[in-house]
């Protein structure tokens, strides 16, 4: 029996031959720039996953939540960072983490932290967010100059860890081409390395973690920072695509959805099952028409149980709830029916993964 053939709703697939060779070129390049490799595991959320992390020879990660930061340390995870900034309504859950293994703390607000003293347990360490351009939250090194010492000597002063400085460069994801990719990540190292030069002195053991898809897949200068935390690369997408992060053949996701209606001889259309409660909304805007479409059509390859090449001007273009239309060339319509699968690269992986969750989802 087919591996495809249990299908009956949309359902993630998961490429187990290109997440690896992902991980292992990013790896390959912490390697050669002497960074630490924590990757960010919001994108993929799964416990299989994460182990070809662990035969790439990571041992450190990033989460986006308390809650997924005690999934990892179920599975195994000892040295955990939680880059979002931190809730103190979640204290007490993260000094029951913080008593089991290591974690890190992000700071994006200078009136928590008497909370923090406080309360907190003075064996986490805590990163002080850092705005480099991306303008959602975190302290700009050159305006908050004075508050971001503030910061650090309050931290010193209540016995809290001081690991150093992380930044995520976010912006990189609207750039329009490579150019502004370079630009935001020389940006990124000016500021940073800037704040190491002025704290180095008097804390020898300051970190410097930066972390962004786009830029960590394109870029080689690291020097100076300590360590990466990439998450989407794991699965790409064509939004990375899109930016020259990565090629089509790079994304190690699609979705199997079932067609439901086919194409009338007439329509240049079909009826899918996939729809935002799927996919999610996130889209691009095709260069030709100017309409927004939230995903592409793959060939399937049964011989080789893997997907093929884009197939040219087939496009999930409208998303209902739990429906999808697609459309393109009658003549490719016309090669699907009522109850085949059709296959199609997300718009933004991380997303997608995250509604699918474990029990829509397939390695292949």
């Amino acid at each position: 029996m087919s591996l495809l053939a249990a299908i009956t709703r949309p359902t993630l697939l998961i490429s187990e031959r290109r997440c690896r060779a992902n991980i292992q070129a990013m790896a390959d390049k912490a390697k050669r720039n002497q960074l630490r490799f924590r990757p960010h595991f919001k994108t993929h959320q799964h416990a299989v996953v994460g182990s070809w992390f662990r035969d790439a020879g990571v041992n450190a990660i990033t989460v986006s939540s308390v809650s997924m930061a005690e999934d990892c340390v179920r599975d195994g995870w000892k040295d955990i960072t939680i880059a979002f900034p931190f809730n103190i309504r979640e204290i007490e859950a993260v000094n029951r983490l913080a008593a089991k293994v290591n974690i890190n703390i992000l700071i994006a607000d200078q009136n928590i932290l008497p909370t923090l003293v406080a309360q907190l347990d003075k064996t986490l360490g805590v990163f002080i967010k850092i705005d480099t351009g991306y303008g959602r939250s975190g302290f700009h090194p050159e305006h908050e100059e004075k508050l971001i010492r503030t910061i650090v000597d309050d931290l010193a002063i209540g016995g809290l860890k001081f690991k150093g400085f992380l930044s995520h460069p976010g912006h990189s994801y609207a750039a329009q081409h490579k150019d502004d990719i370079v630009r935001i990540h020389k940006a990124a190292m000016r500021w940073m390395l800037q704040l190491k030069s002025a704290y180095h002195p008097q804390y020898p053991q300051l970190e410097l973690s930066l972390g962004d898809t786009p830029c960590c897949s394109i870029m080689e200068d690291f020097r100076g920072i300590t360590e990466f935390r990439p998450g989407n690369f794991v699965y790409y997408d064509l939004v990375q695509a899109a930016l020259g992060a990565c090629t089509p053949e790079n994304i190690g996701v699609v979705m199997a959805c079932p067609v439901v209606v086919g194409a009338k001889e007439s329509a240049k259309k079909l009826l899918i099952h996939g729809g935002a409660v799927h996919f999610s909304k996130d889209h691009l805007i095709d260069p030709i028409t100017a309409s927004p479409f939230y995903g592409k059509v793959v060939s399937w390859q049964e011989d080789k149980n893997d997907w093929g090449g884009i197939r040219d001007g087939m496009q999930l273009v409208k998303l209902s709830q739990e429906h999808g239309t697609v459309n393109g060339d009658s003549s490719q319509l016309q090669t699907y029916k009522a109850g085949d699968l059709i296959f199609i690269l997300p718009i933004h992986s991380c997303l997608n993964a995250n509604l699918m969750r474990l029990e829509n989802t397939l390695i292949v």
